[in-house]
């Protein structure tokens, strides 16, 4: 049953799964409430065929800090592990 800090979750069943996968309640809680993340099936460009700027504009959006001192592997290995 959601309680109410989850009304702010737009796909509740996809939250619920990815939090039971281990996943953390920030992480799950941003892939469920991004609006084509089920559009796109798993084909989102991979990381290390971006730019760095791409890179940069990916980690304002998950909230990494220090991120204008990364080099591009150390903001890839941020974003996957964030």
């Amino acid at each position: 049953m959601p309680n109410k800090r989850m009304n702010s979750i737009k796909d509740i069943p996809k939250y619920e799964a990815l939090r039971e996968h281990g996943m953390s309640k920030q992480k799950a809680a941003r892939i469920a409430n991004t609006p084509d993340a089920s559009s796109r099936g798993g084909k989102a460009s991979n990381l290390e065929d971006r730019t760095k700027q791409e890179l940069m504009d990916e980690a304002r959006k998950i909230g990494i800090d220090g991120r204008s001192k990364m080099k591009k592997d150390e903001l890839i290995y941020a974003i996957r592990h964030n």
